[in-house]
């Protein structure tokens, strides 16, 4: 059974920062694409950041440059840093396994609801200030 709990969130004034660390247990790091989804209050859950099975790191828009997605096979943990965070970054967090950022981009303009796909965490809470 595949578990994934988030940890990291709260509350940074803007400008700050926070490290979003996923653990995951009941499937390997090297068989699964692995993402980041937020999703504000009203708003469509949207992926981020993801780090597909080859490697390969990819960021949405609003999010590149600042946002960095990490993982430690040894501790099968993923990580998402997150810096010069701006209020529009306020949104309840995810972590997914088995989502690929094809499927990702794909889900962006759908009507399909992203957590009808893969594995997904309870969430962790991202909230900032001005």
């Amino acid at each position: 059974q595949v578990q994934l709990v988030e940890s990291g969130g709260g509350s940074v004034q803007s400008g700050g920062s926070l490290r979003l660390s996923c653990a995951r247990s009941g499937i390997r790091f090297r068989d699964s694409c692995m993402a980041w989804f937020r999703q504000a209050p009203g708003a469509k859950r949207e992926g981020i950041a993801g780090i597909n099975v080859d490697g390969s790191r990819h960021y949405a828009e609003s999010v590149n440059g600042r946002f960095t997605i990490s993982q430690d096979k040894s501790k099968n943990t993923l990580f998402l840093e997150m810096n010069s965070l701006k209020e529009e970054d306020t949104a309840m967090y995810f972590c997914t396994a088995d989502i690929c950022w094809e499927t990702v981009q794909a889900l962006a303009v759908s009507q399909s609801l992203p957590r009808d796909f893969g594995y997904w965490g309870q969430g962790t809470q991202v909230t900032v200030s001005a």
